[in-house]
């Protein structure tokens, strides 16, 4: 292979990463609000993002209730760089036992499909932003 042709390879693999960093910031900068996460849709979803942070909650639980605001309005906050999921344990038991949750409100953090992070209880904002400037950090080639 001559030294162009091996160029041309390498601008096409770069052009192609590129398209889809480009790509999946599109498609996380229209997301400013939770994802709902089910049973049938937690695995295609939590791969689609580079980062996710997921919300283990349920209607009853009163912290969760208390971190349901600031996850909303996070995900206003971070659209285009994290995107934000909502599991209700209580309709999705498969999704929330294959995680070993046992204390609600916990919170995960998804990082190429993987969990990165735990959080459990209720928390405030800042604790979050903490969380999450870390993990964009540690991200800093998630989009290319």
């Amino acid at each position: 292979m001559s030294s162009d042709d091996e160029l041309e390879v390498i601008k096409q693999r770069r052009l192609a990463e590129l398209q889809k960093a480009a790509a999946t910031k599109a498609m996380m900068t229209a997301i400013t609000e939770p994802i709902v996460l089910t049973d049938s849709n937690f695995k295609s979803e939590i791969v689609k993002y580079p980062l996710m942070l997921v919300d283990f909650w349920a209607p009853w639980c009163a912290p969760c209730r208390m971190v349901s605001p600031i996850i909303e309005q996070l995900a206003r906050e971070y659209s285009g760089r994290v995107a934000f999921g909502k599991v209700n344990v209580d309709e999705n038991q498969m999704s929330s036992a294959s995680f070993g949750i046992q204390s609600i409100p916990t919170m995960m953090i998804f990082r190429g499909g993987k969990a990165a992070e735990v959080m459990i209880g209720a928390m405030p904002k800042e604790q979050f932003d903490v969380k999450l400037k870390q993990q964009l950090s540690n991200n800093s080639s998630i989009y290319g």
